[in-house]
């Protein structure tokens, strides 16, 4: 890709007030913008071309393709693929893209886990509980989901990050909140690991959009 582009405005153009993305600008703005957070070894590959595809339709809100990749736009991401080829940073650097109301912040659920120890339920209403000025809750990207493991807070076993999941559903369905996550389990691994219950809920509340096994560790 041979592209350069180094500020967000040159991914589009506008036509009768509608931007116009490009998309091998976008993801040369992506690269650029990963390069100097993330290190100078940080690339798209070509591998990653549909999954950058697949994530830019999401947060552009294009509802034309997103109607064709089987996306839809109401519900979030869950963005799976093995250790080091990039989720987390890929979440960072789509932010730019998506429209003020649908940002959101990131947090690893090993910290959420370790707030829970630290504090009980209390520490979990930043995630699951709105403000009397919010319509929804605040947009979450819950990175490394399932790395974390049963936390206990004065003796007591809990699945932390399956009980904010199940809370935020409830917002989900309510008013749309939307939720986030990145992953190195399959669907079948979460449903394993977390139960029936959870997992049919996330088939509700995420696109699910999946790295090639073989996509080359980004590290």
């Amino acid at each position: 890709m041979t592209n350069r582009c180094t500020t967000f405005e040159e991914t589009f153009e506008v036509i009768a007030t509608t931007r116009i993305y490009n998309f091998n600008k976008c993801v040369a703005f992506i690269t650029y913008q990963g390069k100097k957070k993330f290190g100078q070894a940080f690339k798209i590959y070509e591998s990653d071309l549909s999954v950058m595809h697949q994530l830019l339709v999401y947060a552009i809100k294009d509802e034309k393709s997103a109607a064709a990749l089987n996306i839809d736009l109401s519900k979030g991401i869950l963005l799976s693929g093995k250790n080091g080829c990039g989720k987390t940073a890929i979440m960072h650097l789509l932010k730019p893209f998506l429209p003020p109301k649908f940002d959101y912040k990131i947090k690893t659920c090993r910290e959420v886990s370790f707030e829970f120890a630290k504090k009980g339920s209390e520490a979990l209403e930043i995630y699951t509980q709105k403000s009397n000025k919010q319509n929804r809750l605040t947009g979450y990207c819950f990175d490394d989901f399932g790395t974390e493991h049963q936390i206990k807070h004065f003796g007591n076993d809990s699945n932390v990050v399956a009980k904010i999941i199940l809370n935020r559903y409830e917002q989900f369905v309510e008013n749309k909140t939307v939720t986030h996550l990145t992953t190195n389990l399959s669907m079948l691994a979460i449903e394993k690991f977390y139960g029936s219950m959870v997992s049919t809920k996330i088939k509700q509340m995420f696109n699910v959009i999946s790295f090639n096994s073989d996509t080359i560790d980004k590290r």
